[in-house]
């Protein structure tokens, strides 16, 4: 028997803050990619994440595979995003130690210590 046509819908979802999301789970696709790139089999990840189907983590990755190019400029582009509120968090909340005064610290415990 051979089937006239199959057609599989690709689990990939748009939240509502533009993120792409796997099936019906929080999970981003991001962290999905991430972990195949890294060498994780499609198992392990849904080991990772238990909300995942397997056959979602499959058809996930099929898609990365099929469309490179559009999904690496998509994590490019969360990667930016990421980047630049982390550099506004961190200006409107600056660290209350400094690298400096855990360096005084530090050389003022070693001193205490030799004597």
């Amino acid at each position: 028997m051979i089937l006239s046509s199959i057609t599989e819908q690709i689990p990939i979802r748009t939240d509502e803050n533009g993120r792409l999301r796997v099936g019906d789970t929080r999970v981003l696709l991001d962290m999905v990619i991430y972990s195949f790139r890294l060498g994780n089999t499609p198992e392990t990840i849904t080991e990772q994440y238990p909300s995942l189907s397997l056959d979602n983590v499959y058809l996930s990755i099929g898609y990365y595979l099929r469309h490179r190019d559009k999904v690496d400029a998509y994590l490019l582009q969360q990667e930016t995003e990421a980047e630049t509120f982390r550099r506004e968090y961190e200006a409107q909340h600056p660290p209350k130690i400094t690298r400096e005064i855990l360096l005084a610290r530090l050389e003022a415990k070693q001193n205490r210590d030799v004597i």
